[in-house]
Parts: structure tokens; C-alpha cells; sequence
């Protein structure tokens, strides 16, 4: 089709999407201004705006944020961020309904927010006064995760947090508070690396296999192995007496079976039962959290918290976890396909490993498939805005591999262009 066809096409189609149409027009805002101040704008209206356009406003502006962070942008994004963050939160505040597509998208808020914060840090103790604000005066959601903003934090942020935790704690009054404040307590000892007052918390609750495991966990990374050995072997104990039965609910039940076996099909029949008992949004965030803390464990335990985030319907969440915890190079090159098209500067480097790993196999069909992602990198370059870091890629890998001509045959082959430097090759080898 023709450049105008398309045009006509993308129109039609903005017009039925709203969320598309916004999203449109903030891009379009890169080029001729200030894409922050659009955004800000696109809120200011916002709220005067029925439900859908509202979330279709809201879910624009996350789109760019994200866009912007995943390029590395220059500009402080975190005031737009929490500002979304903010905003998100009154409404579902004023509707009181903590389910649906917004409260997914707040949760998507707060992961962009600690995301602006980390890459251009605010005033910490600010930072920590809003964290303080919306745990112990906010109607509950969202539920911050501090691992997620303590670089920003810091040393003086995590301070004031945990000064205040303490307060809290110290005054011994039961409810809401009280809750936040021990919750927040032990998200603190595992920001800051104390294991003795994490293992002292935890074995404080009441005794469960979740909380067993973790305690495993939390002893097995500081190296205190015989301790780990000793509490499993006190919690298999326990775990042996005989206790009276209980009814249970469909939730309690297939927890459990989480607990025993966290994987994607416990989390599937975890998420089904709790979603019908209005009980997901709690179970989904300790569920994660126990995934996550396995997925530091090894690829196998990576792998599979990517997967159930993927089958959760959170790609950009199962992305980042490929790359924090390490998952695979299969699943972590499955991941960048699916993404390349959207967020080519952050797919570059797998590809990039995935030629080197193509290129070791010293035969022609892999030398054929590394040419062939060549031509995909060189395509994700100039969609980044990188094509001269191509040019200087292409140039180094092949001067490092100017002897394997049947590489430089197939990369001429997929009409690359090749540095000058290098000369026609002779026999394929």
C-alpha cells in the first residue's frame, strides 16, 4: 500500500481507539514540543472524561512513559510518573471499585514510577514521605514494593521509612496501620540485607509452608546453610503433627498447592479460584512475590516466572524479569522477537548475543541464520535512532571474525553493507 493508503487506514482505525488515537498524538508531540507537557495536559482533562476515554487517556500516557524509558530518554520522567500514579488512585478511590483495567494499569503505573525514579533519583526522603503517605493513609492500593524503589531511596529515604515503621510498630495499636507498618518492616530487612531480623519476622507468623520455604530461601543466599537444613527439618516436623481439620475455600486450598509447588499451573488454578472469590489482588501480589524470590535461584526457576507473567498477560513484567533474574537464552530470545518491533533499543543486546552464540557453532546454516539476524539488528538500529552504533558493531565483529570467509560470504549475501576494510573472500570455509 501506498504511504497515504495507510494513512487513511491508521486514521479510521484511531477513530474506533481511543487509547490509539491518544497514544498518536503524544508521539506526534516528540516532534513538535514538549512530550511530558502533552502528556500533563492529556490529564488535565482527564478526569472530566467517562471511564473508557479515561483509561484509554491514562493507558496513553503509560504507553509513552514506557516508550521514553525503554529509550533511555534524558528527561525526568518521575513527576509525570507519579503524577499518573496519583490520579489513578483518586479515581479508583472515588469509585471504590478495585478491580478491572484501571487498577491493572495502576499497578503498571507504580512500576513505571519507581522506574523514572531509579533513572533520575528524586529527593529521597520526599520520595519517602509519598511511600509513607499512600501505605498508611491510602486506601489500600496501590501496595509499593520498596525493593522496586530502593535505589532512589537510598540510604536517607530508607532511613525515614523505617523511622516511621518503628514509630508505628512502638505504639502496639492493632488495624490497618499496624498492618502496613509490619509489612513494610519486612520488606525492609530484605532491602537491607539483614537476614537475621528477616529470619526473626518471619518466624514470627504463624507456621506455613510459604513462610518455611522463604526462610530456606533467605538462609540458603546468606550462606547459612546448616541453619536452612536445621529449620526445614523443624518445619517438616511440624508439619507432621497432626492438627484438627478445618473447612477451607477453594483459594486456601489451591494455595497450598502453590505453596508446595509454585509453577504455572498452580498459579493458573491459584489465580482462577481466587478471582471467583474477589481474593486475586492479594493472592496475585504474594504469589509473585514467591516466584520472584525462586527466580534468584537459577534459569529453570527465572524461566518460569517469566512464563507466568506472560500467561498472567504482563509482557513488559515478564521482560524485565528475563533480564533481572536471568532467564534462558531461548526464552529470553522468545521474548525479544515479540518485542523488537516496539522496543528495539532494548532488544539489540539479546540479538546481539544470539549472533555471537550463532556464530561459535562454526557451520553454514548458522552462519546463514547469524547474517540473517544481522539484517534484523541493523533494522532495530535505525528504529532506535543507533544506526552508527550499527556501523561500529558490524565493523568490530567482523574484523574479530575475518578469517571464517563462509560467515563473510552469507553476510554479503544478505545484502549488508560491509566496512571497506574488508576484502572480497576467497575459498568458503
Amino acid at each position: 500500500m501506498d504511504a497515504e493508503t495507510l494513512a487513511d487506514l491508521l486514521h479510521a482505525q484511531a477513530e474506533r481507539d481511543p487509547e490509539l488515537r491518544h497514544s498518536l498524538e503524544l508521539r506526534a508531540a516528540t516532534q513538535s514540543g514538549d512530550v511530558t507537557e502533552a502528556a500533563h495536559r492529556l490529564l488535565d482533562t482527564a478526569v472530566t472524561d467517562g471511564n473508557v476515554e479515561y483509561t484509554a487517556k491514562i493507558g496513553a500516557v503509560l504507553d509513552t512513559l514506557q516508550r521514553m524509558l525503554d529509550a533511555g530518554s534524558r528527561a525526568d520522567l518521575a513527576p509525570l510518573a507519579r503524577r499518573t500514579v496519583d490520579d489513578i488512585s483518586e479515581v479508583l478511590e472515588q469509585s471504590g471499585d478495585h478491580a478491572g483495567d484501571l487498577a491493572d494499569r495502576l499497578d503498571r503505573a507504580v512500576e513505571l514510577y519507581a522506574r523514572a525514579c531509579a533513572a533520575r533519583p528524586p529527593d529521597p526522603e520526599k520520595l519517602a514521605d509519598w511511600i509513607l503517605e499512600v501505605e498508611f493513609d491510602g486506601p489500600g492500593r496501590p501496595v509499593i514494593d520498596l525493593a522496586e524503589f530502593a535505589t532512589a531511596l537510598g540510604e536517607p529515604g530508607l532511613k525515614r521509612i523505617k523511622s516511621t515503621v518503628d514509630d508505628v510498630l512502638a505504639a502496639n495499636g492493632p488495624g490497618h496501620r499496624r498492618d502496613v507498618a509490619e509489612r513494610l518492616r519486612e520488606q525492609l530487612a530484605e532491602v537491607l540485607g539483614d537476614v537475621d531480623e528477616l529470619v526473626a519476622i518471619l518466624s514470627a507468623k504463624p507456621p506455613r509452608v510459604d513462610v518455611s520455604l522463604k526462610i530456606v530461601r533467605v538462609l540458603r543466599a546468606a550462606g547459612r546453610h546448616s541453619e536452612a537444613i536445621a529449620h526445614a527439618a523443624r518445619a517438616l516436623t511440624h508439619d507432621k503433627q497432626p492438627s484438627p481439620p478445618e473447612p477451607e475455600s477453594e483459594t486456601s486450598r489451591r494455595r497450598k498447592e502453590f505453596d508446595a509447588k509454585p509453577d504455572r499451573e498452580t498459579f493458573a488454578a491459584l489465580r482462577e479460584a481466587a478471582t471467583a472469590d474477589g481474593k486475586w489482588t492479594v493472592q496475585r501480589r504474594d504469589a509473585l512475590a514467591c516466584l520472584r524470590e525462586r527466580a534468584a535461584e537459577g534459569v529453570q526457576q527465572a524461566d518460569e516466572l517469566v512464563r507466568v507473567l506472560l500467561d498472567d498477560g504482563r509482557p513488559d513484567e515478564a521482560w524485565r524479569a528475563c533480564v533481572r533474574f536471568g532467564a534462558s537464552a531461548e526464552l529470553k530470545l522468545e521474548l525479544a522477537e515479540q518485542r523488537a518491533a516496539e522496543h528495539p533499543a532494548e532488544t539489540i543486546p539479546v540479538f546481539r548475543e544470539h549472533v555471537d552464540e550463532l556464530i561459535e557453532r562454526k557451520d553454514p546454516q548458522a552462519y546463514q541464520e547469524a547474517a540473517r539476524r544481522l539484517k534484523l539488528l541493523r533494522t532495530l538500529h535505525k528504529r532506535a535512532e543507533t544506526a552508527d552504533e550499527f556501523t561500529a558493531y558490524l565493523a568490530a565483529l567482523v574484523e574479530n571474525h575475518r578469517r571464517k570467509t563462509r560467515l563473510i560470504t552469507e553476510i554479503r549475501a544478505a545484502r549488508i553493507a560491509m566496512p571497506k576494510a574488508v576484502t572480497s573472500p576467497r575459498t568458503p570455509r
